[in-house]
């Protein structure tokens, strides 16, 4: 997949070049006319002259000419400039336009009313929504909705219900249709998908509003996060990188629920908050946030955790856009329907793990026949913080470090890296010879016609042919720089550029974690773009302004050499001058070159997280820091320009403008290069069998990785065998290092010690490539690309449409594209944004299903869909992938209950690695985990059976 997204970065980018030759080819012919106008045009005057006898050809019509024509170079040579400047404009203006006139939200007093309401916290009247307008049916459906304050409402139903949308539209983020939506008091929302800001863990919690230290510790308790704090590195002032890269999936989850927490809002909307937690921390957060620490507010809960519906006030159940029911967990169960198969296909999976566990006896069938006699992390705090995880990464130093900068004079050494990295030295040579050519010629047409208008022999058609001749022989060198240029320039850019790409694709996560995505975006477009456009253009002026300082000073000399008594003093002083603005200007340039990059992260991270910052009301803020990371770049670009302007000013003042003006065209290239380097992606003298693996034997063999060289280990000596064709399910709490297990098996990190074995194969000493197109995974969070359906589940084309349906099938997806109007060429948004987050997992699920590779990882993949839809998939995988070696980590007990194998991790250590009915006949890890989960399920989905029993 990564070849994938090169090959389409790089694809674009062709498309960019096939425009770039055409700009260069306008600057190039800009040029050419700038330099050879004055010669070829004058050339054509004196033709004229002679042959109309229109003015005498003397030596005051020929210098009056010249002078003449030098002043027109200048404006001559803006036009193809204009022209390409204005052709941008177009596009520019084109691009805003549509932007401007897109639709907006419209959240005025007509659409939406806040107001303090004496009994209801939210009411919504025959509300009807739609993400869509051009879609058929309406997002949600005859939407009634009261819910009163400080009354605790959980929303339920099946993956693509409408849960979501419908906190969205409580929210005002979701068009409504018709009907009236009232709201009152302040809001704070939690997200689905988690969104941490590049900050500080207390940024984050804080969220702009001042410290109340009170506050603050209860929120953090609350969250479960005081022992998180505690191991970070830096405490609560631990840098967080882009997106949270560094935290869990569980520590992401739980910032932005302290977030919330820390608000102190009249009403929560807590979108499936605990999907990313294992069931004890959820019981925790349920229980000390939720139904503790906002005991006087109004929550509405989304979650999949049928456990926890016996303890709200209300439930609203979803299905197809619509609210289908609502009342108390006693009376919905009564009722029965689309409720009841909610409850039945979690109680079966509790019936299930029950009769696994029949064969127990003593204290142990107590413990899971009584659930209030267990001692389950929800009931006792003090036992689960402990166990809490901590950051992945904790180190002496801060994650993302300030960008860095030269300081001081560079040299020459970015012109020959420029000159190196695309190999146009040969070229380079070429133009310069052109150059030398051009001004060689030039400068003989000029003493042709200074001697020749003297000699009285010489007729005004000899006079007039050798300057002719001579300036068409140099306007052709002219041709040959200025094409060589353009020809330079474009080399230099795709060399460059595929640089780029590999050093970015091949880099390390290390480097993700610590480079904020502005900075890179910084780097593959201002400074990219001035390599494209500037540095070329800027070499050859700068060459030939010295080559024709040169002549000048020569010819001046020639002819009165007391010239160099002011040419001398003259030069000194620029040099000067030159020395006092470079050391200002340089820097100016190198910091503004900095100040973009914030721009351009706070910018993409505000468009991730708007639904949240508007949740808050936190707009006018965001507003505010972004115009003020806009001020500082403006203000550094002013003071550039200003010490440019002054610099200029005093050269001209020395008529020597054109040496230091030519010199403040050399712009710096970016410094630092993306180290260290991934791994090849074929190793060619090591290569594996086609068929391999043809099993899916994998052998561990005392791996230990640590993510950094001065980190310490976060597995430690982990060596066991996952047999060929077997199912291996890997538990324990967030943090453990199951993900930093997947990592390694992927060598997106290398093992600091150890090894693992495929089928015999040592993974480490063979390509990346070979590896990673033989394993199949399921992510976490699952990753979805701009384009159709078809292109999303079979990215290199390889599967007929019959195959892509299969599968889709499979993964319960049919139905709900069969009702889209172009089936598999329906489009995906940008990151799957118009799927769920449920069905962006399916569709993860569905391109493995193509794939059938003979290893197939599962991470958390039914992490966020409902305890139904992942009882249908665990038996599709079982089906499908029964030949197949299956690694699946999970926090859901009864997603592993039923492997061949079980592997427990604590702490990168390996506990326990056995059959999960030999670990439940022993007091083991894992038995106390399906004990614990048993008793927190017991005891706040069925309350009432326990009592019987």
């Amino acid at each position: 997949m990564g070849r994938k997204v090169k090959n389409l970065l790089q694809s674009l980018r062709d498309k960019e070049f096939v425009w770039l030759p055409k700009v260069q080819t306008l600057k190039a012919f800009g040029s050419f006319l700038y330099w050879m106008s004055p010669t070829v045009i004058s050339a054509v005057v004196f033709i004229g002259c002679a042959v109309t006898k229109s003015a005498p050809l003397n030596a005051e019509t020929i210098f009056t000419v010249l002078a003449t024509l030098r002043n027109l170079a200048e404006p001559v040579r803006m036009v193809p400039e204009a022209l390409s400047i204005m052709i941008q404009v177009k596009v520019s203006f084109d691009r805003l336009n549509r932007f401007l006139l897109d639709e907006e939200l419209n959240n005025d007093d007509s659409e939406r009313k806040f107001k303090e309401c004496s009994v209801n916290a939210v009411e919504i009247q025959d509300g009807n929504f739609i993400w869509d307008h051009e879609s058929v049916s309406p997002t949600l459906a005859d939407v009634n909705l009261e819910i009163k304050w400080r009354h605790k409402i959980a929303v339920c139903g099946p993956v693509g219900a409408g849960k979501s949308s419908l906190l969205y539209a409580i929210l005002g983020e979701i068009p409504k249709i018709s009907g009236t939506v009232n709201v009152g008091g302040t809001f704070a929302y939690v997200s689905q998908s988690s969104w941490i800001q590049s900050g500080t863990v207390q940024d984050n919690i804080l969220f702009g509003k001042p410290m109340d230290r009170t506050r603050y510790e209860k929120a953090i308790k609350a969250c479960a996060l005081d022992k998180d704090i505690n191991d970070f590195s830096h405490g609560d002032l631990t840098e967080i990188g882009q997106r949270g890269i560094n935290l869990s999936g569980g520590q992401k989850q739980r910032i932005q629920l302290a977030r919330a927490v820390y608000n102190d809002a009249d009403t929560y909307l807590l979108d499936d908050p605990f999907s990313a937690v294992d069931a004890h921390t959820a019981a925790i957060l349920f229980n000390d946030c939720v139904m503790t620490a906002l005991r006087e507010k109004t929550v509405i809960l989304v979650t999949h955790q049928v456990e926890f519906l016996s303890e709200v006030d209300t439930i609203l159940v979803m299905e197809g856009g619509k609210v289908i029911q609502s009342g108390s967990y006693e009376s919905l169960l009564t009722a029965g329907t689309t409720f009841e198969l909610l409850v039945s296909a979690h109680k079966d999976t509790i019936t299930e793990l029950n009769q696994d566990n029949k064969h127990k006896r003593g204290s142990d069938n107590e413990v899971l026949s009584n659930p209030q006699s267990s001692h389950g992390f929800y009931l006792t705090k003090n036992q689960s913080e402990g166990e809490i995880s901590s950051i992945k990464d904790p180190i002496g130093t801060q994650l993302t470090q300030e960008e860095e900068k030269v300081i001081g004079n560079v040299g020459w050494k970015p012109f020959w890296d420029y000159i190196d990295y695309s190999k146009g030295t040969f070229m380079v040579c070429f133009i310069m010879l052109a150059l030398f050519a051009f001004m060689a010629f030039q400068t003989a047409s000029t003493f042709w016609l200074a001697i020749a208008i003297e000699i009285p022999k010489v007729t005004n058609a000899t006079l007039i042919g050798v300057y002719t001749l001579v300036s068409f022989a140099s306007a052709a060198f002219v041709y040959v720089r200025s094409y060589l240029t353009a020809l330079l320039g474009l080399k230099a850019s795709t060399a460059f550029f595929s640089k780029f790409t590999t050093a970015i694709f091949n880099a390390p996560i290390l480097f993700f974690d610590s480079t904020p995505v502005g900075r890179i975006l910084t780097r593959v477009s201002s400074d990219l773009s001035i390599l494209d456009f500037d540095i070329p253009y800027s070499i050859t002026v700068v060459a030939s302004v010295a080559f024709e300082i040169l002549v000048i000073i020569c010819i001046m000399v020639s002819v009165t050499w007391q010239v160099l008594i002011v040419a001398v003093p003259a030069m000194v002083a620029s040099i000067y001058i030159q020395q006092y603005y470079q050391a200002t200007a340089r820097e100016l340039i190198r910091i503004n070159g900095t100040t973009k990059a914030p721009v351009m992260n706070f910018a993409s991270e505000t468009s991730v997280g708007v639904v949240t910052v508007r949740a808050f009301n936190m707009v006018d803020r965001f507003f505010k820091t972004y115009l003020t990371l806009v001020d500082t770049d403006a203000s550094l670009f002013f003071h550039s320009n200003a010490a440019m302007e002054w610099v200029v000013l005093r050269i001209e003042a020395l008529q020597n403008m054109t040496v230091i003006t030519a010199s403040l065209l050399i712009i710096l290239l970016p410094h630092g290069y993306v180290a260290p380097v991934e791994p090849p992606a074929i190793v060619d003298n090591n290569r594996p069998p086609s068929s391999w693996p043809s099993k899916g034997r994998i052998d561990l063999q005392g791996l230990e990785i640590r993510y950094r060289p001065n980190a310490p280990l976060v597995l430690k000596g982990i060596t066991c065998t996952f047999k060929e064709g077997s199912r291996v399910g890997v538990v324990e709490r967030t943090g453990s290092g199951k993900s930093t297990l997947i990592s390694a098996l992927f060598r997106l990190v290398e093992p600091s010690r150890g090894d693992i074995l495929i089928d015999g194969l040592n993974i480490c000493s063979m390509g990346l490539k070979d590896l990673r197109m033989k394993l199949s995974i399921i992510p976490q969070e699952p990753t979805l690309f701009k384009g159709s359906i078809r292109t999303n589940l079979d990215p290199l084309g390889l599967y007929s449409d019959d195959d892509i349906w299969k599968a889709i099938e499979k993964c319960q997806l049919k139905e709900t594209i069969s009702k889209l109007p172009s089936l598999l060429d329906s489009s995906v948004s940008d990151e799957g944004g118009n799927w769920s987050l449920g069905q962006r997992q399916l569709f993860c699920l569905g391109r493995v299903l193509l794939k059938r590779n003979k290893i197939l990882v599962l991470d958390e993949a039914t992490a966020s869909i409902d305890s139904a839809t992942d009882a249908i998939l665990q038996r599709v995988i079982r089906e499908e992938f029964e030949e197949c070696t299956v690694i699946t980590v999970a926090h859901r007990v009864p997603t592993v209950i039923d492997s061949d194998m079980v592997m427990v991790l604590s702490y990168g250590k390996l506990m326990e690695y056995d059959e999960p009915s030999k670990l439940m006949d022993t007091n083991s890890s894992f038995s106390k985990l399906v004990a614990e989960y048993w008793s927190s399920c017991r005891k706040n989905s069925f309350p009432n059976i326990s009592r019987q029993q």
